[in-house]
């Protein structure tokens, strides 16, 4: 028996294989940073694909952020109109069954009433969303939330720079906040 037959012998039978989504949002590129921070790259070094909640200002950081996966993006409001011309307001992918919408502005000031209307009406069983610059994890009626804030402008002192992981198998999601 050769080594990797061993090896595959021995993955335990409750093993599933899991898919690692980096979210980030808010990065004001050129704007309010010359440039996505290297941490960053180092929170992304293992994604299968990476999205953003808009407010990119310009398509360099799409360019930027291709480098750690695939990126799913939206625009946002601050974005130009080169960014607003390349992605939509509302944008989705899906992993194993698992539906993940982005949106930028979810008006999540007024709490999660519209953003559960807007991830119902989609079949999101997450929604990712940005525009408050401050990260938060919630979930509502077994729908995830998630703001992962901004890396290079949080909404205070009191917040700290910040991406968002999402780790994904079929049958779970675990969301994280990373602050950098």
């Amino acid at each position: 028996m050769t080594s990797e037959q061993t090896m595959l012998k021995d993955i335990p039978k409750n093993y599933e294989a899991a898919k690692i989504v980096g979210l980030i949002s808010d990065t004001h590129v050129p704007k309010r940073a010359m440039c996505i921070p290297k941490k960053v790259f180092e929170v992304f070094a293992d994604v299968d694909f990476v999205i953003h909640a808009g407010d990119l200002v310009e398509l360099a950081a799409i360019d930027e952020l291709e480098q750690a996966g695939p990126v799913l993006a939206v625009h946002g409001n601050m974005d130009c109109l080169d960014v607003t011309n390349a992605f939509p307001k509302i944008n989705s992918l899906k992993i194993f069954n698992w539906k993940i919408g982005v949106i930028h502005d979810a008006d999540s000031i007024y709490g999660t009433g519209k953003m559960a209307d807007i991830a119902k009406e989609n079949g999101f069983h997450v929604l990712v969303y940005g525009h408050t610059h401050t990260s938060k994890i919630k979930w509502e009626e077994k729908i995830l939330f998630i703001n992962p804030g901004s890396p290079t402008d949080p909404a205070s002192i009191l917040n700290k720079p910040s991406v968002a992981l999402l780790k994904i198998t079929k049958d779970t999601i675990t969301p994280q906040i990373i602050n950098l």
